[in-house]
């Protein structure tokens, strides 16, 4: 992968947007075989401090780059604007086109966020999904933004309790499409649990569930709440908010149709990496269980049933891992998941703090 780059101390954002314009005419002339990625926007707002390690993850999103990276580094007591523009290509091979990427990245201090979208609306692709990340809150700049974001990428399991990062991704719904990173944790825990029941031999047993747990870092209750509230929305089920369990997660009801109850509990579980480690669904007065795992190349599922015993198989590549994240949802930008807003109101009302 090669680059051009320019800097300049002391800018506008008038000169970044006419950098980037010489720096794509003077490589395009070069070598007329590569163009530029014109797909989407990312906007990404930081601390000053944090922003290597935000950008080493930026850098890791695989094939999943942004066409343009607008990152705004925010610096306590800076009034002045400098930047970075850097144009990544590869040469093509076999005569193929190659794609240019950009990024660009701004110093920039707390008293330019309010008025952050004359900064950013002159650099951005027009025409194209824009997509605005804050993991470091920097809300005036979020509401600065607000007009032209299309899309709000965001992880409910940062906030120091889950109800509150839950309630900020149900406000940021009202006014643009949002792309949870605690929801995409809960990705192949949700195919596989599909999975599970889409024999139609095995259907009918979604109408008799009694238990329902799921496993999951302690930092993570977000995505398990998540999870629930999907499984939730999906049933049908009537929501009590759950309650501690005496230091041991979360526990409570809920309600089918029927009056039967499902035991909902939610556990924390010592592991190395954020995300759900476990979840078990039983039914038939827990004669029926099936339980996926985190393991070591996928999920390790048990299926246990009177007339079998004990079954235990790997299900490989099942989990993108913690690394995968955040191009995952860099991707799932460019979509739109129906069922993230219904586990989101359940998964609140699970909180006791719907509406």
């Amino acid at each position: 992968m090669s680059e051009d780059v320019w800097a300049e101390q002391n800018t506008n954002p008038d000169a970044i947007e006419a950098a980037l314009r010489e720096l794509l005419r003077e490589r395009h002339a070069a070598n007329q075989a590569l163009a530029p990625a014109r797909v989407l926007n990312l906007i990404v707002v930081v601390d000053r401090s944090w922003k290597g390690e935000i950008a080493n993850r930026l850098e890791r999103v695989g094939r999943y780059h942004a066409s343009r990276t607008i990152l705004c580094a925010v610096e306590d007591g800076r009034d002045e604007l400098d930047a970075v523009a850097v144009m990544q290509y590869e040469d093509s091979a076999g005569g193929g086109i190659g794609v240019m990427r950009e990024t660009v990245e701004i110093d920039m201090g707390p008293e330019h966020l309010a008025g952050l979208e004359t900064i950013v609306d002159p650099i951005v692709i027009s025409e194209l999904p824009t997509v605005l990340w804050s993991p470091h809150g920097h809300h005036e700049a979020v509401a600065a933004l607000q007009k032209m974001v299309d899309v709000t990428l965001l992880d409910s399991d940062d906030a120091p309790e889950a109800d509150g990062g839950l309630g900020h991704a149900e406000e940021e719904l009202q006014t643009s499409y949002v792309v949870d990173l605690a929801w995409l944790r809960t990705t192949p825990w949700r195919e596989r649990l599909a999975a599970s029941f889409d024999p139609p031999a095995r259907r009918g047993a979604l109408a008799c569930l009694d238990g329902f747990m799921v496993r999951h870092h302690s930092s993570s209750t977000a995505s398990a709440l998540l999870l629930a509230g999907w499984l939730a929305s999906r049933l049908g089920w009537d929501i009590r908010p759950l309650q501690p369990d005496n230091g041991a997660g979360l526990r409570g009801r809920a309600y089918t149709g029927s009056a039967r109850y499902i035991d909902v509990r939610l556990e924390p579980y010592e592991q190395d990496v954020p995300g759900l480690a476990g979840v078990t669904v039983a039914w038939d007065e827990d004669r029926y269980m099936i339980s996926l795992d985190r393991a070591q190349g996928g999920l390790r599922a048990r299926q246990c049933s009177p007339g079998r015993g004990e079954q235990s198989w790997l299900v490989l590549g099942a989990s993108r891992g913690e690394g995968g994240i955040l191009g995952e949802g860099v991707r799932q930008a460019l979509l739109r998941d129906p069922t993230y807003g219904p586990a989101l109101r359940a998964a609140r009302e699970l909180c006791g703090s719907a509406g």
